[in-house]
């Protein structure tokens, strides 16, 4: 039977509409039952939740926001589109991975990792820690899924703000936008950047960091490079610094800031080295 032109122009706009991003939360005693939001006034869930706080996905990555002292956002690498994490987990089995599904090559550590918020004193970073409560929320639009953190009660120069931090994925586009928002009204220095380890390769420009390298990681079954950037508008910042695990970007004062973050990996096809992700970029 042969389809009405009209009928198949609604089939394919519906397939260009479908909305390739997926967002994940849950207990780590069950896997079953998705949350929209949970909250924690020790703002610590970092062994309760599943994959260790909230996370999201598009196509070509994973991010998740470690619900813990840190709140800095890790990557899920993957080596050919898709949505894998809801089967995954964030964590596929050996056998998965040689397969072809993605794995957490990348390690965080003690810092920002991809696109991370941190506060600035005016002399030191300032973590999002402690707090008199901390909410993690996720949900979806018809192209988009996002996450947030809302940490409330850090103490900074005397008073204490709430801050949100939100992370939110496209359908068929490749980088995120990460938005960081001081609650309460009071205008803030906001720290982000990207981390790196010994070895890495490194791409500056005006408005972008990007790097590339191998982590130290040990859950995946294999170590694979892969690259990280932020993407940032120069004019929000007042000082660029190194200490020697990551780049940071320390902010005007300001009650908001938003970055793009943006990961490959050498096991795709696309953006697989370097040159390839700076080119992407540019």
């Amino acid at each position: 039977m042969k389809l009405s032109f009209i009928t198949a122009l609604l089939l394919c706009l519906n397939c260009f509409a479908q909305n390739n991003t997926d967002t994940s939360l849950y207990m780590k005693s069950d896997k079953i039952t998705y949350l929209t939001d949970i909250g924690s006034e020790t703002g610590d869930l970092y062994k309760t939740i599943g994959h260790h706080g909230p996370a999201i996905e598009n196509e070509w990555m994973a991010l998740r926001i470690y619900f813990s002292d840190k709140v800095a956002i890790d990557v899920y690498s993957k080596a050919k589109p898709g949505l894998e994490l809801r089967k995954a987990n964030w964590y596929p089995t050996a056998e998965q991975q040689k397969e072809g599904w993605g794995a957490d090559y990348y390690k965080v550590a003690s810092t920002v990792g991809l696109g991370g918020v941190k506060l600035w004193d005016g002399e030191k970073v300032v973590p999002l820690n402690p707090v008199t409560n901390r909410l993690a929320r996720v949900g979806k639009t018809d192209t988009t899924s996002w996450m947030e953190m809302i940490s409330k009660g850090v103490p900074y120069k005397g008073k204490k703000v709430d801050i949100l931090v939100r992370v939110t994925v496209f359908s068929g586009k490749r980088e995120a936008q990460v938005e960081a928002v001081s609650l309460s009204g009071e205008k803030v220095q906001f720290v982000t950047g990207v981390n790196y380890f010994k070895d890495f390769e490194t791409k500056k420009g005006t408005n972008y960091i990007a790097v590339w390298g191998k982590h130290p990681e040990d859950v995946a079954a294999e170590i694979v490079p892969i690259g990280a950037a932020i993407i940032y508008n120069p004019k929000d910042y007042v000082k660029n610094t190194d200490d020697g695990t990551q780049y940071l970007l320390i902010s005007k004062p300001t009650k908001s800031l938003q970055t793009k973050i943006i990961s490959s990996s050498a096991r795709e096809e696309e953006l697989n080295t370097l040159d390839k992700l700076e080119a992407y970029i540019k």
